[in-house]
């Protein structure tokens, strides 16, 4: 199963509004070993499912294998026929399932198609990574808005930038290399008007090998920002309000979203096929997103630097202490002079 979701990390930030899935195809000589005979993934949404690329792999190799796959098949017509069809008619003995599917038209039925087919089904190996791995297509799912993931540098003093401009990154290489793999793997990138306004920043994926640039969100209520700006470019979501005049926007080719409140832009940009959202925007953007309770994740980069007078990560009003927001499933990793702290405020959707 780790195999497989090796396999289905190819697939981050490619799959919207799919999950990334993969599967491993094993011949089985005894209950511990076996050869691997078939790798998949699910590249993008219209192309096969993970199944299927790896029964190919496998070729005449399937029959009578054990198949290795990070979400339950599929039990009905999408884009590609039923995958649970497809582990059938390849004569596999038994198929390990790591998470099932929240999706409605699932949920469940893949597992039992396989089982009245006389196929051993096991389910829950590895499921927390690969729930994990599927965060942001559960999400959309279960809760219809896209995974949002807060990131930022601060200082040891908890400050994010000089008062002055041009004084620098706080945060080393190996942080910014980082970033650039998230920017890879999650589907869109979202700042405000006040950031692409001051730094016109590019919000592109640079020095990933074989990377891809996430989708520009810019969140504008009104419409004010430069539609010449860089990070407009084809896919860019410009997000502002209902009466707001984005027709300069709209005659540049960038698509505009409409919405009354954060929670209602949300949904938008899932019906916009967008399950996961890197936000980068500044204090403003954050601390609207954390008093919506719209942020699921947060990764700060704390750098071992004293800067004094600065920005704060937040602009949200002082709480008491009882109020504090505490993350959940937290990690602490070295990175280079740096130090990644990363942790959960909402529990990723299941069913």
């Amino acid at each position: 199963m780790t195999l497989a979701l090796e396999q289905a990390a190819r697939g981050l930030g490619r799959t919207a509004p799919n999950p990334p899935v993969g599967c491993v195809i094993v011949q089985a000589r005894t209950d511990q070993d076996g050869e691997v005979v078939g790798r998949g993934f699910h590249p993008r949404a219209g192309e096969p499912h993970a199944e299927v690329f790896a029964l190919r792999d496998a070729g005449e190799r399937e029959r009578g294998a054990v198949a290795y796959v990070t979400l339950e098949p599929c039990s009905h017509h999408g884009r590609t026929p039923p995958c649970a069809d497809a582990l059938i008619a390849a004569g596999v003995r038994r198929v390990v399932v790591a998470a099932l599917d929240p999706n409605p038209l699932v949920a469940g039925r893949g597992v039992q198609r396989l089982r009245d087919a006389g196929i051993e089904v096991t389910v829950g190996v590895l499921e927390a990574d690969a729930v994990r791995q599927q965060a942001g297509f559960r999400s959309v799912i279960v809760r219809g808005r896209p995974w949002v993931v807060a990131k930022y540098a601060m200082t040891l003093d908890g400050k994010v930038a000089a008062l002055r401009e041009g004084n620098g990154a706080v945060s080393g290489p190996e942080a910014r290399e980082r970033t650039m793999r998230w920017r890879d793997e999650l589907d869109a990138i979202a700042v405000g008007s006040g950031t692409l306004g001051l730094d016109d920043p590019a919000l592109t994926t640079r020095g990933v090998p074989g990377g891809r640039d996430p989708r520009p969100v810019v969140f504008d209520r009104r419409a004010a920002s430069d539609p010449q700006a860089r990070a407009w470019r084809p896919g860019a979501v410009l997000v502002t309000a209902p009466d707001a005049d984005a027709a300069a926007h709209e005659a540049a080719g960038i698509t505009v979203q409409r919405a009354e409140s954060l929670p209602d832009a949300l949904s938008g940009l899932a019906g916009l096929g967008i399950g996961s959202v890197l936000l980068e925007g500044g204090p403003t953007l954050l601390s609207a997103f954390l008093a919506h309770g719209l942020v699921d994740e947060v990764r700060v980069f704390v750098s071992p630097k004293l800067l004094g007078a600065g920005l704060s990560p937040l602009t949200a009003p002082a709480r008491p202490m009882y109020e504090v927001q505490a993350l959940h499933e937290v990690t602490v990793e070295p990175l280079g002079q740096d130090v990644l702290i990363s942790g959960l405020l909402h529990d990723i959707p299941r069913v």
